[in-house]
């Protein structure tokens, strides 16, 4: 199970990189453990002119699951260049489902996690 909590943390580390390469300045997350159930409520501001970094957000973060790929590469995520979308595509790859909302200047974003017992 730690290496599933570790898994959630590194999620949070790379959507925290990669909003502050968006010009972020207000950053906020949330984690809710519920059963083997987690969601993560992400919040971040960007500044106007990166926003062409978010055209692709939510369909980076509902890769389809792939827990192979998840076991062997979780801990690269939040390691790589910050900004990368590659990094956006692993994350995708080890949440269940993600909401994006999108609104003038502000993301709020919810995942949905299944943890490995």
């Amino acid at each position: 199970m730690t290496h599933e909590r570790k898994k959630v943390a590194k999620i949070i580390e790379e959507l925290t990189m990669y909003f502050f390469t968006a010009g972020a300045d207000r950053i906020s997350s949330d984690i809710k453990k519920d059963g083997n159930q987690v969601m993560i409520t992400f919040r971040s501001n960007y500044q106007p002119d990166c926003e062409h970094m978010l055209e692709n957000l939510e369909e980076y973060l509902n890769e389809p699951k792939n827990t192979g790929i998840e076991d062997i590469y979780w801990e690269l995520a939040g390691s790589g260049d910050p900004g990368e979308s590659s990094q956006l595509l692993l994350v995708g790859m080890m949440v269940d489902k993600a909401i994006v909302q999108r609104e003038p200047g502000q993301v709020v974003l919810t995942l949905y996690k299944e943890l490995q017992e």
